[in-house]
């Protein structure tokens, strides 16, 4: 287990802090429901786990605002019942605790502003805290150049890595740390309990920012139940498993 901090922000679980603000990413709610609508009939187990994850996250943390960065729920061209149910409920329980929520627009977001909207909240391109620009990370901003924090949040990506053990092959949820034109950037896991990820590894990759940069130059911090693993670069682990491999769970797609 290695320190939990990245360049002044603290790791908590699945969650970053950075300053007053708690930033999660893509809990893409209502997940389930969309993946019976395809014939994969899963149950609906995923709020709960959601629920009481952030329970322990909140009591260990001091942050009275919360950021959502990007894919709050998961249908794109629609609200499905599931969406609407758990959404408002979330929206609910983090009112209930935190001063401040904001909702920052991800790639499934098209249909968030009416969640908003009823819930009384904004919905944001993009998010400043300090010198931390807080953004979902499916597209670069036009004016890149204006952007002022020298350190940049991103989601979309949902990384993790495959660790081996024998012919065993586990996935890990993990924080990207690199740099990306000049400024430095960090990566978050989704804060979803369907799939762990996208092993950046193998798997092909969805953010823009990371197609662009060198991607395997990148830190990789392993999160495991409130303990944070220095897995070092990704090109070091790829040293150790160069090999492509193929997971069982196929069906898993975000899409980006």
């Amino acid at each position: 287990m290695v320190s939990s901090n990245i360049l002044g922000a603290r790791i908590l679980d699945l969650a970053l802090e950075v300053e007053d603000h708690l930033i999660i990413s893509d809990l893409h709610l209502g997940y389930e429901e969309a993946l019976n609508y395809q014939g994969l009939m899963i149950p609906k187990f995923q709020y709960p786990k959601i629920i009481h994850r952030m329970e322990e996250i909140h009591s260990r943390s001091e942050c009275s605002r919360i950021i959502i960065n990007g894919d709050l729920k998961h249908e794109f061209g629609k609200i499905n019942r599931q969406e609407w149910k758990e959404t408002l409920k979330f929206i609910d329980y983090l009112q209930e605790r935190f001063q401040e929520i904001i909702l920052i627009k991800g790639n499934h977001d098209p249909l968030t502003p009416i969640i908003a909207q009823k819930t009384g909240l904004e919905v944001y391109s993009n998010y400043s805290t300090g010198n931390f620009q807080v953004m979902h990370g499916d597209r670069i901003p036009e004016k890149w150049d204006e952007i002022k924090e020298e350190n940049i949040v991103i989601g979309h990506e949902h990384p993790a890595v495959g660790i081996r053990s024998g012919e065993r092959i586990e996935k890990i949820k993990c924080f990207l740390s690199g740099e990306f034109r000049g400024k430095n950037l960090i990566v978050m896991p989704s804060f979803n309990f369907i799939t762990e990820g996208s092993d950046v590894l193998h798997e092909k990759l969805l953010s823009p920012f990371l197609k662009e940069m060198k991607h395997d130059e990148m830190e990789v911090f392993g999160v495991e139940k409130f303990e944070t693993f220095y897995f070092g670069k990704i090109s070091h682990l790829l040293k150790v498993q160069p090999e492509p491999y193929h997971y069982d769970s196929h069906f898993i797609d975000f899409k980006s």
